[in-house]
């Protein structure tokens, strides 16, 4: 145990200091154990409370479509993301990741999988790899997280992706052993110690503009994401106009208002 507590002192504090290139893992664990309960559905949990919503239809004050949530609803669109500082797997190197240090600099795509060397997670993670220099054309850092640790995130790269593995990334696979990550966006299943397939789009301003959660069966999509984008940044750069249902650029956007919103359907 002193071993043990020493090499992750030692790789908490400098994590360069073992060159992943040099573990050379050549393949996943044969064994790997799989908890009867990742079945692609996460059960509800019975909390016996309940909660009544009452929405006031009648009070018309002045319009606002920039939503501003609380911080007791973190991490809720509208709010700034939940920072960390965490260790993660980029051209198989160890390296440290901090969300607040691309504020000011680029958008972040954060998605959240179960875990490493299943079976949709490799489906969703090499596409958007594949599709990374669209997104870099948008000034987007991608990040992936999991519970896994970067150990488990480095074998699953070497593995090549016709035995189900990952091959070279273009972005850092974040490990998440400690599940504070998963938690602080709402995302972890805490029966199974697992993350459902989240996914927030954070501005350069750190804020939350976009979320979707999945259920643990059910792939992302790449295209649907990098749409959400586009019109994030379309409607922050027009901040006058909003962009209707399936909205891609190029396409007309709408007014927000009664009267000149009856311009853009008009036209459709």
């Amino acid at each position: 145990m002193a071993c043990s507590s020493t090499s992750a002192a030692l790789l908490s504090s400098n994590p360069r200091l073992f060159s992943a290139k040099s573990l050379s893992i050549s393949s996943h664990p044969s064994s790997l154990s799989i908890p009867k309960s990742f079945n692609g559905q996460r059960k509800p949990l019975q909390t016996g409370l309940s909660k009544s919503i009452s929405l006031n239809r009648g009070c018309h004050s002045r319009r606002s479509f920039l939503v501003k949530a609380t911080n007791s609803d973190l991490p809720l669109v509208g709010n700034v993301a939940p920072d960390f500082e965490a260790e993660a797997v980029f051209d198989q190197e160890f390296i440290k990741v901090k969300l607040s240090e691309y504020i000011g600099k680029k958008y972040v795509i954060l998605f959240f999988y179960p875990l490493d060397f299943t079976f949709v997670c490799p489906t969703e993670i090499t596409a958007f790899s594949d599709r990374y220099s669209e997104f870099e054309k948008l000034n987007t850092e991608i990040l992936g997280v999991s519970v896994d640790s970067v150990f488990s995130h480095l074998a699953w790269v070497q593995t090549d992706r016709k035995s189900g593995g990952l091959g070279d990334l273009r972005y850092p696979l974040i490990s998440d052993v400690t599940k504070s990550i998963a938690k602080s966006y709402g995302v972890l299943i805490p029966d199974q110690g697992i993350a459902l397939r989240g996914l927030f789009i954070i501005d350069k301003e750190g804020v939350i503009q976009h979320s979707t959660i999945n259920n643990l069966a059910i792939g992302r999509s790449v295209d649907e994401t990098l749409r959400t984008l586009q019109a994030l940044q379309y409607v922050q750069e027009n901040p006058d106009e909003v962009c209707p249902a399936g909205w891609k650029p190029g396409e007309k956007s709408m007014k927000p208002d009664p009267k000149l919103s009856k311009e853009y359907f008009a036209a459709i």
